[in-house]
């Protein structure tokens, strides 16, 4: 997590991406909490020596952990879409990060050479990539060893049920195809083991796994505007947006929303390791 100091050091206002450090460690810290991590960390299974890169790493509390495990004679390295989350890695210790659209990875050379990796790594990022998901193997292929392994959590079919319907409800509503403004890629096991296949990859183990995930910093008010309002609702202006907000959570009240008046989200998130044929 971003120290007091770090947050100080970091802009509070999303970038050119749409991301903000501060904010998503304000509101979505939960997202690599040592309780939600520990099974794709253990697929990954890292080990000292290993050159392991993360794709979307954020601010690299997941990439630090696996640095400490390689070791010195090992090499991890991180990489975002967001200059932000770079910005924030680094100034938590993360030496070797770097900004690319993993969509179209582009590599520095001054860092790496390509096929050079033991493993690629990713948690809670692949899901922003529905522009171009194949283009994310392309690059994955770009940096992997022959035999290199591609170990990923990322959120899956029928993740965010309910929100995500009345978001897509509430555009649509307004008049605009919410399948355009719609940021997320959500796949099935069946959808996403199709894709790694036809990139070349070897599909070693591949699931779904529905997770019940509290919502403790603003609920799901603090939630949709971390993960929607420059994304999904980027086109509406600040008061338009805070009406589809308000709309969404009133929509989603009575399944979200307990008796203590604690918000919770139904995430389904798949998980898969492969190896580079």
């Amino acid at each position: 997590m971003l120290t007091e100091q770090t947050e100080r050091d970091v802009d509070q206002k999303p970038d050119s991406s749409g991301w903000s450090a501060s904010q998503y460690n304000h509101t979505a810290s939960f997202v690599y909490s040592a309780s939600y991590t520990a099974p794709v960390l253990a697929a990954l299974n890292a080990q000292p020596g290993e050159r392991i890169i993360d794709f979307g790493c954020g601010t690299g509390e997941l990439t630090l952990q696996i640095k400490d495990i390689v070791g010195a004679e090992g090499f991890v390295v991180g990489v975002d879409a967001s200059e932000s989350m770079i910005t924030g890695a680094k100034a938590n210790g993360l030496e070797a990060a770097f900004v690319s659209d993993i969509q179209n990875l582009q590599t520095p050379v001054s860092l790496f050479e390509n096929n050079t990796f033991d493993a690629v790594f990713s948690n809670a990022a692949l899901h922003w990539c529905k522009r171009d998901p194949k283009g994310v193997l392309e690059g994955v292929k770009r940096v992997l060893k022959e035999g290199g392994r591609f170990v990923c959590e990322m959120g899956g079919y029928m993740n965010c049920v309910g929100p995500r319907m009345a978001l897509n409800h509430a555009v649509k509503r307004r008049g605009y195809a919410s399948e355009t403004l719609d940021p997320w890629y959500f796949p099935s096991i069946h959808d996403y083991e199709n894709l790694l296949q036809s990139s070349g990859f070897h599909v070693d183990h591949i699931s779904l796994h529905p997770r019940l995930t509290p919502l403790s910093a603003g609920g799901l008010h603090g939630w949709l505007h971390l993960f929607a309002r420059n994304s999904f609702l980027k086109i509406f202006n600040d008061k338009e947006a805070e009406e589809i907000i308000n709309e969404v959570v009133q929509m989603c009240e009575v399944d979200c929303k307990d008796g203590r008046g604690e918000w919770s989200m139904m995430y389904v998130r798949l998980r898969f390791s492969a190896t580079l044929k």
